[in-house]
């Protein structure tokens, strides 16, 4: 049995870690201060009590703790010859890294089914988008993610694993402990396409439906650019995080198999799992002139103080 592995570092040259964890630390800073940030001025500023901050706030707790399972690790084993994980790390590792990602697929969905109802019943927002329906829905993404997270954590961990214990990534991951299982995997596999189909395409299906009705509602029902400019306003920052978002894991899934595709896979998975939680919430801040106003309070309120 296996009781530790050792992941992959990011360099082998002294040389480039110490960049690499100036890098990687300054990225993680980043995402710590913007995303806390975030939920700080939804929280303090009554303006921002709505169902589509409320979502948003979940979004950045998401990636702070989606970036927290993975890069932490990285530092310490960039700065350490030591790369092991214990069997124990790594299964809490993969199961937080699985669950907080279906999680933010799922909330993004919810976000992009609020905008549709704000944009294509205005007048049934408020008897629809209730307070019980944001929590419900809220709830909801995050019970299916991480009870959908357990069975694929116990599957992937009651598997043998006899030919290495050198997984081929920077963190814990079901496609290279795979790998290095000397059982037939084909059981698991089969497993991950069913709960990715379930969860990561119906989300997609159902963002991309909300965003079909909305751009339908604006070029159809909107007639004054002054209504149209602030629907964009709105919903624009949310589109570019669904398409930063998707069109990482896309490319990852779907591109052609290769010699190379594992060097790809692992630089792939650091744009989503490291750059997209620290580019989110500069994304909404820049587009959103709200959040842009509620900052700009906070910070002339705390000059005052």
């Amino acid at each position: 049995m296996v009781r530790t592995f050792i992941l992959q570092g990011l360099s082998n040259a002294p040389e480039l870690r110490l960049l690499y964890f100036l890098l990687f630390f300054l990225m993680y800073t980043a995402t710590l201060f913007g995303n806390l940030l975030l939920i700080i001025v939804v929280r303090l500023n009554s303006r921002l009590q709505t169902p589509m901050y409320f979502f948003l706030s979940n979004l950045a707790f998401i990636d702070i703790c989606f970036s927290t399972t993975i890069v932490p690790k990285i530092l310490a084993n960039t700065i350490s010859h030591d790369q092991v994980i214990s069997f124990l790390g790594c299964a809490t590792q993969m199961y937080f890294h699985l669950a907080l990602g279906a999680t933010e697929c799922l909330i993004l969905a919810v976000m992009a089914y609020d905008r549709y109802i704000a944009v294509c019943k205005p007048l049934q927002y408020n008897a629809i988008v209730d307070k019980k329906l944001c929590l419900s829905m809220a709830s909801g993404s995050w019970t299916v993610s991480f009870l959908n997270s357990v069975i694929h954590a116990v599957f992937t961990f009651q598997l043998p694993y006899c030919k290495s214990n050198h997984v081929n990534h920077f963190f814990c991951e079901m496609p290279p402990l795979f790998r290095l299982s000397c059982a037939d995997t084909w059981f698991n596999e089969i497993a991950v396409y069913i709960s990715g189909g379930l969860i990561a395409l119906c989300s997609f299906l159902l963002t991309l439906l909300s965003y079909v009705h909305i751009i339908s509602a604006i070029f159809l029902k909107i007639r004054t650019n002054k209504e149209r400019q602030k629907v964009f306003s709105t919903c624009g920052s949310h589109i570019l995080v669904v398409s930063l978002y998707y069109g990482t894991i896309m490319f990852m899934h779907l591109h052609p198999r290769s010699a190379s595709s594992a060097e790809q896979d692992r630089v792939v998975t650091i744009l989503y799992t490291v750059v997209t939680p620290m580019v989110n919430p500069i994304i909404y801040s820049v587009r959103n002139k709200d959040i842009k106003e509620a900052i700009r309070k906070e910070v002339n309120n705390e000059a005052q103080l």
